[in-house]
């Protein structure tokens, strides 16, 4: 994902694009919280409530907190990508999605 970096924020890592929070995790690994939409969250939650609820503060927002060790990863991977493309401009979301469908060929 392009200009995404690693931040520590608050004492635990944090994943930005342009100083736009996307991802974080607790300091020890165990939970990430993720820029979702609102409609996402209430999937997640349905489908696992076990491994998806709303995240503190920002739950309202959307924003989805994912036990890591409970969680498919491949489905993380998205959630964070999706999370990337909500914090992200758009034209550096079109660069990426023409370098994915570049990638694919």
């Amino acid at each position: 994902m392009p200009e995404a970096v690693e931040q520590e924020t608050w004492g635990h890592p944090t994943f930005r694009v342009r100083d736009k929070i996307f991802a974080s995790t607790s300091a020890d690994g165990v939970v990430a919280i993720i820029r979702a939409s609102k409609e996402d969250l209430a999937e997640l939650m349905a489908a696992d409530p076990d491994v998806y609820d709303p995240a503190d503060y920002f739950g309202r927002f959307g924003w989805v907190r994912a036990q890591l060790a409970s969680a498919d990863p491949h489905e993380i991977r998205d959630l964070v990508v999706e999370g990337w493309r909500r914090a992200a401009p758009k034209r550096l979301v079109a660069l990426y999605d023409a370098g994915v469908q570049e990638q694919g060929r």
